[in-house]
Order: C-alpha cells, then sequence, then structure tokens
C-alpha cells in the first residue's frame, strides 16, 4: 500500500465540495487518489452534480488515508453494506478522515465510540443525540483523535487535507498547494468554525445587535458586562440573560472570541508587535493573548503569524 495513496467513499446525497476540495489538495501534492462507490456506480450529489467513481467500493484496495465526505446521503438512513465497507477499508488505512457530516458514516460504522470528533456546526447537536458515545466539539474546524480525524463543513475538509499533506511532505509542499489553489496554507485546526461577525446575525434584539457590533468594532475597549449592559440601557442581571438568549452564548464568552478573532487579523494583516497586537484587542497582557491562543488554537500568537503569512 502507498503511503501516498487516497481512497475517498461516494454515495448519493454526498456534498461535492467534501469530495472535490480535499481531491484537488492531494492531487495537486502528488498522492494516488481513487474514489469509489457502491456497485462502482455514478453517483449524485445533493446539489445535483453527478460523479462518476474509478472504482466499485466493494473492490477498491485499501489505501493510506481513508476519506469519508458528508452531504444530505450520510444524514439519513445508511444501509450495512455502506457502513460495513467503510469499517473493513479503515481496519487497513493508517488514518481515517471525514469531512463535515461524513462523521455520521464513520460513527454509524462504529469506529469512533469514545472519540473525542467534531462535524458542521449545525448538524453538531444531531450527532451528539444519535451518538451518545462520541464527544462532539462543536468549535474546531477539524479534531485529531489518534488515527481518525474529522473536519467541519465543507471548505474545512481543504484545510485538513492541507495539514496532512503538511504532515506527510513538510510546510513547503503544504505551502505550495495551497498557493496553486489560492487558498491560507491552512487555518489552524482549533480555529472557530464561523466568525464572531456571522454569530452577529443571530441576535434578534436591536439593543443585543448593536452591542455585538460594538464589541466587534472596539476590542480594545472596556467589554465587561456593567459597561456592555450600560450600551443596551439595561441592569447587569438582565442584559447578561437577554444576550445568552439572543446569541446562544454568554457576553464573557462573545468577547473573548471577538477578541482574539481581531487578534489574529492583526498578526495576518499588520507587521506590528505580539505587544501592540495585544494591547490593541483588548489584552491585559502578551500572556494573557498567548493563553488565549493556546487555549483555543493550540498555538502560539508568534507561531500563528508565522502560519499565515
Amino acid at each position: 500500500m502507498s503511503s501516498r495513496s487516497v481512497l475517498i467513499v461516494l454515495f448519493d446525497g454526498v456534498q461535492s465540495l467534501d469530495v472535490t476540495g480535499p481531491l484537488e489538495v492531494f492531487h495537486e501534492a502528488g498522492y494516488r487518489v481513487t474514489t469509489a462507490s457502491p456497485g462502482g456506480l455514478p453517483v449524485r450529489s445533493g446539489s445535483g452534480l453527478a460523479l462518476l467513481p474509478d472504482t466499485d467500493l466493494d473492490l477498491a484496495d485499501p489505501a493510506d488515508t481513508l476519506l469519508v465526505p458528508g452531504g444530505a446521503g450520510s444524514r439519513g438512513e445508511i444501509g450495512p453494506e455502506l457502513t460495513d465497507r467503510i469499517a473493513a477499508l479503515a481496519a487497513d488505512a493508517r488514518r481515517v478522515v471525514s469531512v463535515c457530516t461524513g462523521t455520521f458514516l464513520l460513527a454509524a460504522a462504529g469506529l469512533l465510540a469514545g472519540r473525542r470528533v467534531t462535524t458542521h456546526w449545525q448538524h453538531c447537536a444531531a450527532l451528539a443525540a444519535r451518538h451518545p458515545e462520541l464527544t462532539v466539539d462543536p468549535e474546531p474546524i477539524y479534531v485529531r483523535d489518534g488515527r481518525f480525524l474529522s473536519s467541519a463543513g465543507v471548505t474545512a475538509g481543504i484545510d485538513l487535507a492541507l495539514h496532512l499533506v503538511e504532515e506527510d511532505l513538510g510546510r513547503e509542499v503544504a505551502l505550495a498547494v495551497a498557493r496553486t489553489m489560492v487558498v491560507f496554507l491552512r487555518r489552524p485546526g482549533g480555529q472557530a468554525q464561523f466568525s464572531t461577525q456571522l454569530s452577529a446575525q443571530f441576535a434578534e434584539r436591536d439593543a443585543v445587535r448593536e452591542v455585538q457590533r460594538w464589541i466587534v468594532e472596539h476590542p480594545e475597549e472596556d467589554l465587561s458586562v456593567e459597561s456592555l449592559a450600560r450600551r443596551a440601557s439595561l441592569s447587569p442581571r438582565q442584559f447578561a440573560r437577554v444576550f445568552a438568549s439572543d446569541v446562544g452564548t454568554t457576553p464573557g464568552r462573545y468577547v473573548a472570541r471577538a477578541r482574539l478573532e481581531a487578534a489574529r487579523r492583526r498578526l495576518e494583516d499588520s507587521r506590528d508587535g505580539i505587544e501592540q497586537v495585544a494591547r490593541s484587542c483588548g489584552y491585559g497582557s502578551t500572556e494573557a493573548m498567548r493563553r488565549a491562543f493556546a487555549r483555543t488554537l493550540a498555538t502560539t500568537p508568534a507561531d500563528y503569524r508565522r502560519r499565515t503569512r
């Protein structure tokens, strides 16, 4: 078995970008990529795109990396023919990867019991309810637990594929692939699945939306509950309750995310020193910012800057 072989499982209702995104990364890096479907039959993606596999899934040779994409077809009624074959191929693979809701298929195949996983944030609750034997983390772009790796929705599969290329062939090869595809070398796996600005759209009350906007635009200001409550013309207790109800998280956690996101952008886009970035994003010290990066992104501000440049 080649150490640079990848087998991608296809099925009706697959998310096309879950397939083609990682496939393009591995192809550019020189891997041997094979696609296989039940019976070797063409499949139709959730968006209607027809995909022609290379071979019958039952006849496919084991590969070093088994990749299972997601899509509506991974979340419905899943027959044992598919999950049993996935389990058999996984037994011979050095690593097993799921993209988006492909995690549902790996879980149905009995491969993830007791493991920490992720999937598209919209489906994390459903995955946890269907498979209580898993620890489902809705935050990261991708998660590794032993030889099993799971990623969040759609384009996160590209990030994970680039991570695997860097792991196998080194940073320079991964960087060359990323440049060819005009994407980041890779976003760190611990990065949140969606931005603070996007989550701001979820607030129903005008006052809360205004406070959210203020937080994002002024991370260096006093963003204590008391200060934010004054902006919303509410008592601190009422503000905390309303904010959590509308946004789905506490004001403190939202502020932490906003400051981390601001720091990431400034590390990526500016030449400001680490201390200056920390100060401009509301961290009391460089050590406070370093702890935030370590806790959420599993890296340091300096290493994050190096990786995203």
